[in-house]
């Protein structure tokens, strides 16, 4: 059985913490090094049902995408919830490792495990790491769709495959537009709009799509959008990471037993409309 300081040396190889983003967070929030690991959970979000989800599996290690602390505190009182979460992963020997904009730009990232959960056949990023020689690193992904489909059954597509929440997906632009090049990114990306249209793709599949950006970007270009829940889109990484891990420990003969979380963390729980457009 490997111990914690095993464990998180292969997360770093696999997700350098160096590459992360200067204004995140990642690598070990909570956990003794030496403690012996023998069952891991992947998860989006580190909140309380994780925590307990955890729990029940018996794992002592939680390694999730989002940060706990994103920005500097002065308490972890058990009073706040995110205090709360620290006093029940220490209390229950439970260490929190993340992998956030480390594993976004990474290769496999967050992006490729998005384009293949919708069976998208990966070019390239979207914005290429220009510390990586092999050109392979980088946010977001350009795919191409093995038959061309409307950007209607695209969207359907990302219906279908995507884990579903309430807010589903949204779409903006043509819906009989025909799609053969795609660029795709996990989490929020209306930042990347600007690189979406240099790539000369017809679709962008994402996150969190503001009103303006959405608005300009469909007034500049036939662009088509497709705009799912930032969950959604973030957790096919869980089941890609868990997969990595599950190859190291046969490497290394750990027999460590991985999960996926099976929690919706997405925020929203319902979602009503008329069904008339806006």
């Amino acid at each position: 059985m490997p111990r914690l300081s095993e464990v998180i040396a292969e997360l770093d190889a696999l997700w350098p913490p160096e590459r992360a983003e200067g204004w995140d967070a990642v690598g070990t929030v909570c956990g003794d090094p030496g403690a012996q690991t023998d069952r891991v959970l992947f998860a989006v979000d580190p909140v309380h049902a994780v925590v307990d989800e955890a729990r029940t599996l018996g794992a002592q290690l939680i390694v999730t995408h989002h940060p706990l602390y994103l920005r500097g505190t002065t308490t972890v009182a058990a009073t706040t919830f995110k205090g709360r979460v620290v006093h029940d992963l220490i209390k229950h020997d439970i260490a929190l490792h993340v992998a956030h904009t480390n594993a976004d730009t990474a290769d496999p990232g967050v992006s490729d495990a998005l384009a293949g959960a919708l069976d998208l056949r990966v070019t390239g990023p979207l914005l290429p790491d220009p510390t990586d020689p092999a050109g392979r690193r980088g946010l977001g992904r350009i795919c191409e769709l093995d038959h061309p489909e409307t950007l209607r059954e695209f969207a359907a597509r990302a219906a279908a495959r995507l884990p579903a929440t309430a807010q589903g997906i949204r779409l903006a632009g043509d819906p009989d537009a025909v799609v053969r090049r795609v660029a795709v990114s996990g989490g929020s990306g209306d930042s990347l709009l600007d690189a979406v249209r240099a790539a000369g793709v017809e679709a962008f599949l994402t996150a969190d799509l503001r009103h303006h950006p959405a608005s300009e970007a469909v007034q500049h270009s036939p662009l088509g959008l497709v705009d799912a829940a930032h969950w959604a889109t973030e957790r096919p990484w869980c089941e890609q990471a868990a997969a990595q891990l599950d190859a190291l420990s046969d490497r290394h003969g750990w027999d460590l037993r991985v999960h996926v979380s099976k929690q919706v963390t997405d925020p929203w729980t319902t979602h009503h409309s008329s069904g008339a457009p806006n």
